[in-house]
């Protein structure tokens, strides 16, 4: 797949230069290979052009003006339709060609559009799954295991407690140890009984 450019190396238009410039300029920007073709210095350049522009391409006046863009023998557009097809990031398509590997947006042509949604469904699958990374059956069971055991080993804990009885005490700690005050506060209300 040949991408070629049909220019205009001595045009006295400064409109003409400056889209021709924008047209050649973003495909080298995007290293996408061409051949420019002049048509101001081969005739033969010339007719092909004029000849192979759709009508519905061509101006009133019947004579296409460069920059015109073709996919070997097929015609891609004009420079309005290139600038569009920038504009919408749909240059890959709009030249026929398929999006250089790793590129975001899968440009698919109107031909491929069906294939070109498959790719693009199973490109996102593959990113979902990498970041949500399912766990296994055994994964997800040993986990339910483990919480299980744990909710069990928590739930025996607090039977054992209510189930232990508790240990007699003897009697140096029931009685409880006796303060000053309590002593003196004790000893009073026994001479009060006494008198």
């Amino acid at each position: 797949m040949v991408i070629k450019v049909y220019l205009a190396s001595s045009s006295g238009s400064t409109a003409i230069k400056k889209k021709q410039q924008d047209v050649v300029g973003f495909l080298e920007a995007l290293k996408i290979e061409y051949t420019p073709l002049d048509i101001a210095c081969s005739e033969e350049n010339r007719m092909w052009m004029r000849e192979n522009v759709p009508g519905e391409k061509k101006p009133t006046n019947g004579i296409p003006l460069p920059p015109q863009i073709f996919n070997e023998e097929g015609y891609c557009g004009d420079y309005e339709t290139f600038f569009d097809a920038k504009e919408d990031n749909q240059v890959y398509a709009f030249l026929g060609l398929p999006p250089p590997p790793g590129s975001k947006r899968k440009e698919a042509s109107e031909e491929e559009g069906e294939e070109g949604e498959e790719e693009e469904d199973v490109e996102e699958q593959e990113a979902q799954e990498e970041d949500e990374q399912p766990v296994s059956e055994e994964e997800d069971q040993a986990g339910s295991e483990e919480e299980e055991d744990l909710i069990i080993s928590e739930d025996e804990e607090e039977l054992r407690e209510l189930e232990e009885p508790e240990e007699p005490q003897s009697e140096e700690e029931e009685e409880a140890p006796v303060t000053e005050e309590e002593e003196e506060e004790g000893a009073d209300a026994e001479d009060e009984e006494d008198e």
